[in-house]
């Protein structure tokens, strides 16, 4: 049994990050956020940008040489948070049968999925019918492995495929909007089952894939871009809305995407869990609490 990223076996959360989470739970977590993501969306004179924006980046540490405009150039701290990287920084295997990081993070758990169920943190667990919303889904996933990765807010926010693959079905799933750093994950019981996502299922060369995106507190917006016309006439997120989309989509004639294809995005960050079925094995070398660039590789087929 592994630990979440910087959380020392027997942590115990301070006393205040005790506090903010038990005041969590009773507050309109959905309300809140949508209300941050409001100052987040105001645009900025061009004449400020630097100071505000500078001062975001500052405090978050964003690595903007990475990013592929110039800072004056992001009208918002969303817009900022959501931008696209400069297309020389991720390589991807070219190999269909390897599993790559869909995004930049810390690697938090990872493991083979014993009985259906996935480790959150040092004796908490989760099952997998929980994360998917769906028995069925998640025994396609049983005995398989799986990797979940922590996005801190100086990382970069969007989605990609992992490996080539077609969309048949994509879920959404209301829930809370709980914090997921590291007090809260190794305090809080089935957090990820708890909070709202927004998931994908994925055919590819090696059986199925889910891609899970997992919301959080300041979060909540997480946007497809394998399906754009999902949000409606909305601003182009599906989750932590007061209108809530239809919470399944089935595509029968399938959305083929190719390695490292943008697949969702958060507008603020949080997590993401891939699983994997049977017949895959995770590389050796990775480790907890390091960090990982999307593209690298996580999995390999077993024969």
């Amino acid at each position: 049994m592994t630990t979440h990223p910087s959380v020392p076996s027997g942590h115990r959360p301070s006393v205040p990050w005790r506090l903010t989470l038990a005041a969590l739970h009773r507050l309109p977590q959905g309300l809140l956020s949508r209300l941050f993501g409001w100052f987040a969306d105001r645009p900025i004179p061009p004449a400020l940008r630097p100071v505000v924006l500078g001062t975001f980046v500052r405090l978050t540490g964003i690595r903007m040489e990475e990013a592929a405009r110039p800072l004056a150039d992001y009208p918002s701290v969303n817009d900022l948070f959501v931008r696209r990287l400069r297309s020389d920084i991720h390589e991807w295997p070219g190999d269909a049968r390897l599993i790559a990081s869909p995004v930049d993070g810390i690697l938090g758990q990872f493991g083979k999925i014993r009985d259906g169920t996935l480790i959150q943190a040092k004796g908490l667990g989760y099952h997998a019918s929980e994360l998917l919303g769906s028995p069925g889904d998640a025994s396609t996933f049983r005995d398989g492995c799986f990797v979940t990765i922590y996005l801190s807010p100086r990382h970069y926010h969007r989605i990609h495929t992992p490996m080539p693959g077609i969309v048949r079905r994509a879920r959404h799933i209301a829930g809370a909007l709980l914090p997921v750093n590291a007090a809260a994950v190794s305090s809080v019981d089935r957090l990820f089952p708890r909070n709202e996502r927004l998931l994908v299922l994925m055919e590819t060369a090696v059986g199925q894939l889910a891609v899970v995106a997992v919301g959080a507190y300041n979060v909540g917006r997480i946007s497809a871009a394998f399906d754009p016309s999902w949000s409606g006439s909305h601003k182009g997120w599906i989750t932590n809305r007061s209108d809530a989309p239809p919470p399944e989509r089935h595509y029968p004639g399938g959305i083929e995407l190719e390695e490292g294809a943008e697949l969702m995005a958060f507008h603020l960050g949080s997590t993401v869990i891939v699983l994997a079925e049977p017949g895959m094995a995770l590389v050796p070398d990775l480790k907890e609490g390091a960090e990982i660039r999307a593209g690298t590789i996580l999995a390999r087929p077993t024969g």
